[in-house]
């Protein structure tokens, strides 16, 4: 039974909602920069929306579903309530505050720098305080994960923690310290010139401490998506989990090797060594590993369901899986376009291939099918799955479920397929205005068009899901039942003290940060005069 279900339905649907409306952002910044488009003439419009769209879609969103759904699965894995709701609708209230002085800056024109802050542009400090406070009130939620897992620990001493709290928790510990880097940068380089402390700014050294969170921030994102992948997916499917084992070594590889490989997006910055760069490459390869082991943990939960529901021989059992059930439907798609950009993501840590592609629309392709794809398509699926425990109501509308999970693979894929492409043909991102008439851009013209349809194909996808969640919200009442996480086809007895918490783990992590940033940060902070002017946002030439 859930106490929190007004806390969580808060989360979830200011997280959608800002959600919809950066996705429509998005697809005007497509359509504007494309051919099908006269060009609006003014840059300064295209840089605003592109700055909230980043803001909401990198720390307002994501960070509102792993709060939510991580009070969820507190209350639902633990079968306690939740302890400090207080504290967590305190939480929510900073991220809200935060969130709303983080974007009117921005749709003033005070504060174009997007969400990697890009020094030594400098907007408004309204929006950097409005970051600030969002990333405070997310560590409300890590803070009150970390004590309810203390409290059942205490209560329950030697019993294994329910799979979906241990990952709940490996989740918030990778948020907390991977915040951190960003944080440094805020508060140590960014927020004194825009206070107007200072004049100057180290941008190689804000950008090292922006590193520290660029790249691990998305395995934050992912969290939520793998959580659903281990805990939901089996049972909704029909089946049971493979391996109980492998989905901790899973989240425990996570939080241990997912923090130090950020300096593999500064592979052309001159202030890091080589020797550094390669240490974080090598790292950034280890990360396939805990993918690796949920693709084949999941494969091996969904032929267990494909056996018990009649399949047989070698590959029967895909035949007999449900795919009809949304659940499928999600899964398949996300493990489809996480494989795509996974495979793109090796091209990204290879020092070599990197400079073909880097700062071009490939690396925009890429993490739009991590994120908008693999990851987001596993919210909807959360969603679904907790909605009617969420508002007591049946979501009957399964075939405008399929029907926007599958607009929004195929659109996923046809707006980010031309982006990789274009980006091999040496297309820059983050640019305002192509002149798709110069002979040299004139190849590029059809796959942009067509990565516009895709977009168009999304934002019906994300209307659709609207009106699925609204007509949930509107149903008559109905009796969820009790809400349950997948059952492991050998149901731990006991865990191992090592896959059962997070003491070692979280000193291998703050080490490997240590050793992996602490001397390229050292050695910027020892070099002098290497701060360069800040250049102000709105300012007058």
């Amino acid at each position: 039974m859930l106490s929190s279900k007004r806390l969580v339905l808060a989360h979830f649907w200011l997280a959608f909602t800002v959600f919809g409306l950066a996705l429509l952002l998005g697809a005007w910044q497509m359509l504007v920069r494309s051919p099908l488009l006269a060009w609006i003439s003014n840059p300064e419009w295209y840089y605003r929306s592109v700055t909230a769209h980043g803001t909401v879609m990198g720390y307002v969103f994501p960070t509102l579903i792993a709060m939510g759904f991580g009070y969820a699965i507190s209350e639902l894995a633990l079968e306690r309530p939740l302890i400090g709701q207080r504290w967590a609708w305190t939480g929510f209230g900073l991220v809200v505050v935060g969130a709303v002085m983080a974007m009117v800056p921005v749709s003033m024109g005070l504060a174009s720098v997007l969400y990697t802050f890009y020094p030594p542009l400098i907007g408004s400090p309204f929006y950097y305080l409005g970051i600030v406070l969002v990333v405070v009130g997310s560590w409300i939620w890590v803070a009150l994960m970390s004590l309810n897992l203390y409290v059942w620990k205490r209560d329950n001493p030697g019993k294994p923690v329910p799979l979906a709290m241990f990952a709940n928790v490996a989740g918030s510990l990778l948020w907390g310290w991977t915040a951190v880097g960003a944080a440094l940068e805020l508060l140590l380089q960014i927020l004194p010139v825009a206070l107007g402390f200072r004049t100057t700014i180290d941008a190689g050294l804000a950008r090292v401490f922006f590193s520290w969170t660029l790249h691990a921030i998305v395995y934050f994102w992912l969290m939520p998506a793998y959580i659903a992948y281990y805990t939901i997916i089996p049972r909704a499917i029909g089946g049971k989990l493979y391996s109980d084992s492998m989905a901790r070594i899973s989240f425990i590889l996570f939080l241990v090797v997912a923090m130090p490989i950020g300096i593999h997006h500064l592979f052309t910055d001159p202030q890091v060594g080589a020797g550094f760069k390669f240490m974080h490459s090598a790292l950034t390869a280890l990360v396939a590993l805990p993918t690796l082991l949920t693709v084949f943990t999941i494969c091996a939960s969904a032929e267990i369901a494909g056996r018990l529901r009649g399949g047989k021989g070698p590959f029967g059992w895909v035949a007999a899986l449900p795919w009809r059930n949304p659940m499928m439907l999600a899964v398949t798609f996300s493990f489809v376009m996480l494989g795509f950009g996974g495979a793109g993501g090796l091209i990204n840590m290879s020092f070599q291939l990197d400079a073909s592609i880097h700062n071009t629309q490939w690396v925009t392709g890429h993490f739009h099918l991590i994120f908008g794809g693999a990851i987001v398509i596993m919210y909807f699926a959360i969603a679904y799955d907790l909605w009617p425990h969420l508002t007591g109501r049946a979501l009957t509308s399964l075939g405008l479920m399929r029907a926007q999970l599958w607009l929004w693979f195929v659109g996923m894929i046809v707006t980010t397929f031309p982006w990789h492409y274009v980006g091999i043909l040496g297309m820059p991102r983050r640019m305002a205005f192509y002149d798709f008439t110069n002979t040299a851009l004139a190849p590029e013209a059809l796959p942009v068009t067509i990565s516009v349809f895709g977009g168009f194909l999304l934002v019906i996808s994300g209307a659709l899901f609207f009106v699925v969640l609204i007509k949930g919200q509107l149903a008559p009442k109905a009796e969820a039942g009790v809400y349950r996480f997948s059952i492991a086809i050998h149901p731990p007895t006991s865990v191992p003290v090592a896959l059962n918490g997070y003491s070692l783990w979280l000193v291998l992590m703050i080490g490997l940060t240590v050793v992996n940033y602490g001397f390229p940060i050292a050695q910027l902070l020892a070099l002098k005069n290497t701060s360069v002017p800040a250049v102000y946002v709105g300012a007058q030439p």
